[in-house]
């Protein structure tokens, strides 16, 4: 038998299927990013786009800024631990952070799920977009810190209603 949502339930079900929606979306980005530059670079080679953006395909066995080189299995399990406590706290962060931490919760779940893709599958994270001032970094990477920034402005916003 199926029993009857409350509103509020719905509308928990629909930004939670919101949150999965743009999470999906990032992790597809990311992937097809990261297959094209598998496909048309060797490692460590690197094209001009302009003069101030290179692509350059590497190979990042550490965390952000290169820190933590050759830690594949703690940095899988920090991943993990991340990615659970994010999904266990999405709600509240939704809830608390209005639109903003429902779109930070979203990107952040999905550029980590975007890593850990590649952890699991490569031993390493494909990185390949190259600023030459800032280290190679991907879009997951790029997910993640908008994500991140986004909670921190919902939470310290007052108008914290996300959209009916």
């Amino acid at each position: 038998m199926i029993r009857k949502l409350t509103s509020e339930q719905k509308l928990y079900a629909i930004r939670f299927g919101g949150i999965l929606m743009i999470a999906g979306t990032v992790v597809i980005i990311d992937r097809i990013s990261k297959i094209w530059i598998l496909h048309h670079f060797r490692l460590g080679e690197s094209r001009p786009i302009t003069s101030w953006f290179y692509l350059t395909f590497v190979a990042n066995t550490g965390s952000a800024f290169g820190l933590f080189q050759n830690s594949n299995r703690a940095l899988l399990m920090i991943a993990a631990a991340i990615l659970a406590t994010l999904l266990y706290g999405a709600r509240g962060l939704a809830e608390r952070g209005g639109f903003w931490g429902a779109l930070g919760v979203a990107l952040v779940l999905g550029g980590a799920l975007g890593n850990v893709f590649d952890r699991l599958n490569y031993g390493q994270v494909i990185d390949f977009l190259d600023f030459r001032v800032w280290p190679v970094f991907n879009i997951a990477d790029s997910a993640i810190t908008v994500g991140t920034i986004s909670m921190i402005l919902g939470l310290l916003r007052k108008d914290r209603e996300l959209p009916q």
